[in-house]
């Protein structure tokens, strides 16, 4: 009979345990205590839904690596696999969302360097900038002293005016024309764009502007913005474009700071409204009607021919081997 020992540990605890509702898969932490060598980066870089893969990770090395490491191009091309086009376009996009800021200054023997910033939490750094600025703007118009009030002991005495003789002589002088100007109208917004004639847009309109939120999560709008902003869609959708068309012209180039999304998407809806199409020229009568598109058969190209076959090219291709080939006749012992 085996002995017990005391000190084998419990099977379950080889095991993951699994609390009751959690999903079977998706990803599941295993954190452990580590050392002070470690880097915390936050869920809005990790989690960020514009910035690709590459960009994430450059932005988290360079968040681990310490001061004064060099973090051009060359350098990171040497580090990662990817190649410099490759790591150029990361950091471009790492400066587009204010993650990195690459500034040149010239040092005290002339030479002139880049100087790499790197923010772990950008919107945190512009709201802190934007309080410290405030404070000093408030603490400069409290230092301000006040204008000094005049003092009514060393104000000038008002000169004296001479006296108009008692009979001044009369001149007839001719009435001035007075002149009158216009009112001025004061200039008025821009008229909103019309509304479409029928509702049919009206549905897709209002499921474009809610799943905008997807492309960028600042992009998410209430129930009184979308049913706001929904005839001004509806009228793109009417003109012809493309629900990727007009997804594309909303959410391209956002400022990094968007404090009023539904203000933005109406300026954008309104100033770059695409004219409709134009209506097709009636066709004359009697004006011959060209054939329609085939699809050839030898190389997918299109082409117009009232059935399908093959296009002009592959006709005289095949010709030419036919030519080439020359009449095939019984062949028999000389």
């Amino acid at each position: 009979m085996a002995e017990e020992k005391p000190n084998a540990l419990a099977r379950d605890r080889y095991e993951i345990r699994r609390s009751p509702g959690q999903s079977p898969s998706g990803v599941r932490q295993v954190t452990e205590f580590q050392d002070p060598g470690y880097t915390i980066v936050g869920n809005h870089l990790t989690q960020h839904r514009s910035l690709s893969g590459l960009a994430i990770g450059l932005a988290a090395h360079i968040q681990s690596l310490p001061e004064g490491a060099p973090v051009d191009i060359r350098t990171l091309a040497r580090r990662f696999p990817e190649g410099r086009d490759r790591i150029a376009a990361a950091l471009r996009e790492l400066e587009a969302y204010g993650y990195l800021e690459r500034v040149r200054r010239r040092t005290d023997d002339g030479r002139v360097v880049t100087l790499t910033l790197s923010y772990n939490n950008p919107q945190a750094t512009r709201a802190r900038r934007a309080r410290e600025a405030a404070e000093q703007a408030k603490r400069r118009t409290a230092v301000a002293p006040p204008r000094p009030s005049p003092d009514p002991a060393r104000t000038p005495t008002p000169a004296r005016t001479p006296t108009p003789p008692p009979n001044p002589p009369r001149v007839r002088t001719s009435p001035r024309p007075v002149r009158t100007e216009a009112p001025r109208v004061r200039a008025e917004p821009p008229p909103p764009p019309p509304e479409p004639r029928t509702h049919a847009h009206h549905t897709p309109a209002a499921a474009l502007l809610a799943n905008l939120r997807r492309d960028d999560p600042r992009l998410l709008l209430s129930v009184r913005d979308i049913q706001r902003l929904t005839p001004s869609v509806a009228a793109w959708l009417e003109r012809g474009a493309a629900p990727d068309a007009v997804r594309s012209a909303l959410t391209t180039g956002l400022p990094p700071t968007l404090r009023h999304p539904a203000a933005l998407l109406a300026h954008r809806l309104t100033e770059s409204l695409p004219p409709p199409l134009p209506t097709a020229p009636p066709a004359a009568p009697g004006a011959p009607v060209p054939p329609p598109l085939q699809t050839c058969d030898g190389c997918d190209r299109a082409f117009r021919a009232p059935t399908p076959g093959r296009c002009r090219d592959c006709r005289r291709s095949a010709a030419a081997e036919r030519s080439l080939a020359g009449p095939a006749g019984p062949t028999g012992p000389g």
